[in-house]
């Protein structure tokens, strides 16, 4: 009896080691984990203090019209944000319009319509297309798309859409080959690779027998796409879109080369501009000048503020869709 006593209690005291080590695991763990989500806030509000830090000078110099004004001085000192917001909400909005449509069309012929054989090499060409530095697809662009753009796709353009009433404004001028839908278009081939993989991605998460259930009653492909794979993906699709945007807002060095960098805006899209990194990108290392500097950091904070409130919005929609499921 004294033997079984000894077991038994040597049993509890070696479960009661096991159960203490296990919970200090557990808040060794925890703790951690919640230091690193604390790293991220105090990174990410590292980085926006320094922003508004460093524009200070500007928007004390300029107030809120540096947002609004056009003019880019360095000379005389007189600084305005408007050409670079516009030139990067006009080079991404024309990347999404081909980035989404054609990563779309791809990502359903891999999962619905492509042969098995043909899967694979499928997918390892579009993530190469996402292992491309940006720097590559500038180079390609300003040096074989741009004549392209110039010598066939732009005569063309303002031949025919430049006539039209209306939106001829937007085709109108001499076919530079750079200018903002050059640098559109190469940020909509940039963007594609993102977009696509990641809604292939979470379309074939759309389980088999829902499928083939549709198949079966009689659903044609379309059918099921439209009324069953996008709704049950629906918020990895805008992921994976709000992914693509992002890195539209952001590119520098691709958008650098084939934009033209000039600040001033124009009513057609095949004119020459700029946008917000590519003019940080420009300009930073010959800034003399506090306010010069500080202007630059200023565009920084604006880009960020434009990026935060996309994802904003993206949440909120996501949110939505939740809601909407749920209901």
């Amino acid at each position: 009896m004294t033997e079984i006593a000894l077991t038994l209690t040597d049993a509890h005291a070696s479960t009661a080691r096991r159960a203490r080590r296990q919970r200090l695991q557990d808040a060794v763990f925890r703790n951690a984990t919640l230091a690193f989500a604390l790293l991220v806030l105090l990174i990410l509000g590292g980085v926006t203090v320094s922003l508004i830090d460093g524009a200070l000078p500007a928007l004390r110099a300029f107030g809120f019209g540096f947002v609004g004004t056009e003019v880019w001085n360095p000379v005389s000192e007189q600084f305005g944000a408007l050409a670079p917001i516009y030139g990067t909400l006009v080079t991404s909005v024309i990347a999404m319009a081909v980035g989404i449509p054609v990563s779309f069309g791809i990502a359903l012929f891999i999962t619905e319509m492509c042969p098995a054989w043909l899967k694979r090499p499928l997918g390892v060409a579009i993530e190469l297309l996402a292992g491309i530095p940006s720097i590559i697809y500038g180079i390609w662009g300003l040096f074989v798309f741009a004549p392209f753009m110039q010598s066939t796709v732009q005569p063309f353009l303002i031949a025919t859409l430049g006539q039209i009433p209306g939106i001829g404004n937007l085709f109108m001028g001499p076919p530079y080959g750079i200018g903002i839908l050059t640098a559109g278009l190469i940020l909509g081939i940039m963007v594609l690779p993102f977009i696509t993989s990641i809604t292939r991605d979470v379309f074939e998460t759309v389980p088999p027998m829902v499928r083939e259930s549709a198949y079966g009653l009689g659903a044609t492909t379309w059918e099921v796409v439209w009324n069953v794979v996008l709704p049950y993906t629906r918020t990895g699709v805008v992921g994976g879109v709000m992914l693509g945007l992002g890195r539209a807002l952001g590119e520098t060095m691709a958008v650098t080369f084939v934009i033209g960098n000039a600040h001033r805006i124009s009513s057609s899209i095949m004119a020459p501009g700029t946008t917000i990194s590519a003019s940080i990108a420009n300009e930073f290392t010959e800034a003399v000048g506090d306010v010069y500097t500080s202007s630059l950091v200023a565009l920084g904070l604006i880009l960020f503020l434009i990026t935060f409130t996309v994802l904003s919005i993206a949440k909120l929609m996501l949110l939505r869709l939740q809601r909407k499921a749920g209901a």
